[in-house]
């Protein structure tokens, strides 16, 4: 299976989040976690690249994914 490049912009208190790392964990990826609460810099960075001041966003390669979508996440990673 290629190696993506993954990164989960999220919180410590959203559940969404949680799921995102389960999901990503279950199925061997591995990823990047940015605490966007604790870093301004990072929030502003996802914010730019997403739209979106909600999180979670995943970032998979280049592919934006906003929230926890598994059709999204499985298409993205080349999952069935």
């Amino acid at each position: 299976m290629a190696e993506h490049k993954v990164t989960v912009y999220s919180t410590p208190t959203c559940p969404y989040c949680v799921k995102v790392k389960e999901f990503l964990k279950e199925h061997h990826v591995k990823y990047t976690e940015i605490d966007v609460a604790s870093d301004r810099a990072k929030a502003e960075e996802m914010i730019e690249k997403s739209g979106q001041m909600g999180v979670p966003v995943t970032e998979v390669d280049k592919t934006i994914i906003v929230g926890y979508d598994v059709p999204k996440l499985k298409k993205a990673l080349g999952l069935k």
